[in-house]
């Protein structure tokens, strides 16, 4: 399959295209010379990358600002459109979030899912479909090892619970209705990502950039939870590639991790040293940069997993996909998109040139 190739002039349809993920992902769709649309209420943070790279302008009326769980709207949005293709991300995304608003959270997130797939069922043009779920699917015994996808899906708080049951409405579906059709769907599990553009609160990454530009210190909650962290273009790739890939064989379809090697599962002070390291080497070249400086403050908050690993096997053997840029090239490209932006460079310049470097790396 000729990757670079295979999105040019093709349809797509992305829920929740006007987040941090999505706008990377028709940021690099437009590169591809894709058509694409999307389906998400506005975009969750202020400021957002969505409007900060102009994808709200540039979409135009192929951006329909509506709400997932309206299951006329989005089925009506999706005849309208017709295509070929429809990755699902639309999300309540944060565990702090979902022990706030839980019953918003099953909504959106298993609702969701089901009105998509519904929508899908209903739409004759669409062949290929991939929902974006989480690392935090599994049944978590805090363990060494990574989990595979073949292991108990069973997550302890509401988001990660309700991205399992999105999991399971997934396959029923393709039991029910999908797996003598045309149509191959697949679920992807991805670990934490990181990158420009990302504001979302309760994130470490985005608080690590909060905190520097504010002069305050970077304050840790749980220093010593592990977690799979990769650079956002890693899955968005890897949902693109899987997508293309089970269009041509629909035997590709199924599930599947997407996360950095087994080194590049870090503790979360590990990766807010990194970050600090990277961002105090270019406070000296922007002048305008204060220190980052790290705090560790266990604030007894609600339960999240201490210990989690995800087994990429799998998406290395049918795929052929592997991590391009380990956790250090990462929290890098991370740090030159944040110092940028507080320095007040084009924002969608940089993403661009970073789209470029993974794509030749």
């Amino acid at each position: 399959m000729n990757f670079k190739e295979s999105y040019k002039n093709r349809k797509i349809l992305i829920t929740g295209h006007t987040g941090f993920k999505g706008s990377w992902m028709i940021r690099l769709l437009y590169e591809l010379g894709a058509d694409v649309y999307g389906y998400s209420l506005d975009a969750p943070t202020e400021p957002s990358l969505f409007k900060l790279i102009g994808l709200d302008k540039k979409m135009g009326e192929h951006s329909r600002i509506a709400d997932i769980r309206d299951l006329k709207s989005l089925s009506s949005f999706m005849t309208e459109v017709s295509p070929d293709i429809v990755i699902h991300m639309a999300a309540q995304p944060i565990v702090r979030t979902s022990y706030a608003d839980p019953v918003g959270t099953y909504e959106t997130n298993v609702m969701g899912t089901v009105n998509v797939l519904e929508a899908v069922r209903q739409c004759p043009s669409v062949k290929s479909v991939v929902n974006v779920t989480t690392d935090k699917v599994y049944l978590n015994r805090e363990r060494d090892e990574g989990y595979r996808e073949d292991e108990e899906l069973k997550g302890y708080d509401p988001y990660s619970n309700s991205k399992s049951c999105s999991e399971l409405v997934t396959y029923s579906y393709v039991q029910s209705f999908f797996k003598d059709s045309d149509k191959a769907v697949s679920t992807m599990r991805a670990g934490n990502v990181i990158g420009g553009g990302d504001f979302a609160k309760d994130r470490l990454i985005p608080d690590c950039v909060r905190a520097v530009a504010a002069g305050e210190p970077i304050v840790l909650r749980n220093p010593d939870s592990v977690r799979p962290y990769q650079h956002v273009l890693e899955p968005v790739y890897a949902y693109l590639y899987l997508a293309a890939a089970q269009l041509e064989d629909k035997s590709l379809a199924g599930n599947y991790n997407v996360g950095p090697e087994e080194s590049d599962c870090l503790r979360t002070i590990e990766m807010a040293e990194l970050f600090a390291s990277q961002w105090n080497k270019l406070a000296g070249s922007y002048g305008n940069l204060n220190r980052a400086v790290i705090e560790c403050r266990p604030d007894g908050g609600p339960h999240e997993a201490k210990l989690l690993k995800l087994d990429c096997t799998k998406i290395k053997a049918v795929l052929g996909r592997k991590p391009r840029w380990d956790s250090t090239e990462a929290v890098k490209k991370t740090v030159e998109w944040a110092a940028a932006y507080v320095s007040g460079a084009d924002a969608d310049a940089v993403c661009a040139a970073q789209i470029a470097e993974y794509s030749d790396s």
